[in-house]
């Protein structure tokens, strides 16, 4: 087709389908649809239960949503005490975390040892998997070329279809030893082809946590110290499972219950994750506080970070939407606990780099931030830190590019992710299929001479 007449039917016929597009507002008041699948409240709509993930962040006390500090259980453990359980070990906590995610226990001894063993033995990928699939097709977006590459999964899985507890077992145990070597690839394959960059392609090494190897594989001299390997495996412990109601994790839901294979279903999660609602935060936090580090001339004066907070929220400063990235959050309240733990590990990072001035800085926005919206908004919404606020600080200090924010982030979810899944085929039992009220009016067919 000419090209000028695709762009001159596109032109004419986008503006109509925009108009048949958009629905009376008041509909949604009228027929009590919950948007977003959101009550009235902004609570949750009930769709499913759940032994995985419990998030905490309020109580309903005589009808009214009443905040109280955050908590975060794995299989009802509390997420603050198994991260000072591994760390006062002097153990990194992931593979751990995996285990108890998908066998719903924590693990003995051996039993962790053998599942690292596993884990190590399944991290190289197939022999023309990187160059096939990754470094002769390159994509400028990283998650979509995760969600590619796990689609590709099915054509070298010999029983892709069986959806037997074992069976998906076995492919989310493979995803998950196999995704920092993902990443790392899809990663190399972007700065190359799109950055003009040198390329640099490193082995995964079994004997090394899931943290070290993605250290491993992303750095030019593979090189990492103690403490950067601990706050990153920190930081996919804190990201690894969020409950089954947040939209990754709801998507494995739907497209699982409708029976179709692990790689679809968890292609569909990174396709829902790469969503700047959903993953993309961390770093708009950066670019965030740099514009703030950018425009504010004494980083502790209390007053000055204020106005120009002001400023953000009234849409007169960094890019004018209004919002402080890292704030607020639909289920926590006074507190995430999340970031209540990475800011404390940060804080040991931020000294040793001697960047405790912008550590600092990082406190005093989080301490302003709430008391600024309630005066902007005139609201008592509660609101606090999220882990979105200090992770994209940490993965600065950890000298981690932006491209791989939410790729690290769809990296710690895949297990979670396979123990969802697996969830929903045991217990799930029917197709997903909520209701949509077509609100259109009946119109008789016109033949297309009398048009």
């Amino acid at each position: 087709m000419n090209q000028q007449l695709e762009d001159q039917f596109l032109d004419k016929y986008s503006e109509i389908a925009l108009g048949c597009s958009k629905i009376n507002p008041e509909f949604y008041t009228q027929y009590n649809v919950k948007r977003g699948l959101r009550n009235a409240d902004g609570t949750g709509v009930l769709v499913g239960l759940t032994e995985i993930g419990d998030v905490h962040g309020y109580i309903i006390d005589e009808g009214e949503k009443v905040p109280v500090h955050g908590r975060l259980r794995y299989r009802g453990y509390d997420v603050a005490d198994m991260v000072k359980g591994f760390q006062k070990e002097g153990r990194f906590g992931y593979e751990e975390t995996i285990f108890l995610l998908l066998f719903g226990k924590l693990p003995l001894k051996e039993e962790l040892k053998e599942f690292n063993e596993i884990l190590g033995s399944k991290r190289y990928l197939p022999k023309s998997f990187p160059e096939d699939m990754i470094l002769n097709t390159p994509s400028s977006n990283i998650m979509n070329k995760l969600s590619r590459s796990v689609l590709a999964f099915y054509s070298f899985d010999d029983n892709p279809e069986d959806n037997s507890v074992r069976n998906v077992l076995r492919q989310t145990i493979d995803l998950t030893a196999k995704f920092p070597s993902i990443t790392a690839y899809c990663y190399q394959a972007k700065r190359h082809y799109f950055d003009k960059d040198s390329l640099f392609i490193h082995s995964p090494q079994p004997e090394l946590s899931t943290a070290e190897n993605l250290l491993v594989m992303i750095r030019q001299d593979s090189s990492y110290t103690k403490l950067e390997a601990e706050l990153l495996d920190l930081n996919l412990v804190l990201h690894t499972e969020h409950g089954g109601g947040n939209n990754s994790t709801f998507a494995v839901h739907v497209v699982s219950s409708s029976s179709t294979d692990t790689y679809a279903a968890i292609s569909a999660a990174i396709g829902s994750l790469k969503g700047s609602r959903h993953g993309g935060a961390n770093a708009k936090v950066v670019d965030m506080m740099q514009n703030i580090k950018e425009n504010i001339k004494d980083w502790k004066d209390r007053d000055e970070v204020a106005a120009y907070l002001k400023k953000i929220l009234n849409k007169e400063a960094n890019d004018r939407t209004g919002l402080i990235y890292g704030m607020g959050h639909a289920v926590y309240t006074l507190s995430d606990p999340r970031a209540v733990l990475l800011k404390e590990k940060a804080a040991e990072l931020a000294k040793v780099q001697n960047r405790q001035e912008e550590y600092e800085l990082y406190l005093l926005v989080e301490d302003l931030a709430p008391e600024i919206f309630f005066g902007a908004k005139n609201t008592d919404k509660q609101i606090s830190a999220n882990v979105d606020f200090f992770s994209g600080f940490v993965y600065e200090m950890l000298n981690i590019p932006k491209d791989l924010f939410t790729p690290i982030f769809a990296m710690s979810r895949i297990p979670a992710w396979g123990a969802h899944r697996i969830e929903e085929i045991v217990s799930g039992g029917r197709i997903m299929r909520p209701a949509f009220k077509n609100v259109s009016p009946r119109r008789d067919y016109i033949p297309l001479e009398d048009r």
